[in-house]
């Protein structure tokens, strides 16, 4: 699988370890940057460029990282056809995928070990989107007002 990976310094390293692991478990890293560690750079060159090759390549996901993730998922959710999911459990990796089909995962490097993050990608792209119709329609809602800017009707009151 394609996987698009974008960071600022404080995930400079963890996105270097993520590359090395993703091409020994055979997948196809593409690194958006940043490319060297500086202390200073900003994390929204790198992350929206992950996330617009990951919106353009259907079946690709990807991977933003920075200090808290936090940053990095606002920013990467810019983008039109980005479901950007902040992993902080096993539970938040799996469900980002089952119920939310999200295609880009953000982890915050400062927030776990290297370890820990590494098996929530691992459990990211191993989850496939459960397609249970509840999760479709909800989707399907979040994606009309992307396009539209209109906002789904409220549920009628019993």
């Amino acid at each position: 699988m394609r996987v698009f990976l974008g960071c600022d310094h404080a995930g400079f390293e963890l996105k270097e370890h993520l590359v090395s692991w993703l091409k020994a478990n055979g997948h196809e890293p593409v690194d958006c940057g940043a490319f060297v560690y500086d202390g200073v750079d900003d994390y929204p060159p790198f992350v929206l460029r992950a996330a617009e090759r990951t919106v353009a390549e259907p079946g690709s996901l990807g991977i933003v990282i920075g200090g808290s993730g936090n940053g990095e998922a606002i920013a990467a959710n810019k983008i039109k056809g980005a479901r950007a999911a902040l992993v902080f459990s096993e539970d938040t990796a799996v469900l980002a995928r089952e119920h939310n089909d999200a295609n880009i995962i953000s982890l915050g490097a400062r927030q776990y070990d290297t370890e820990t993050a590494t098996r929530y990608v691992e459990l990211f792209l191993n989850t496939a989107y459960s397609k249970e119709p509840r999760h479709t329609r909800r989707i399907r809602m979040l994606s009309a007002y992307e396009q539209t800017g209109e906002l789904p009707p409220l549920p009628r009151e019993s």
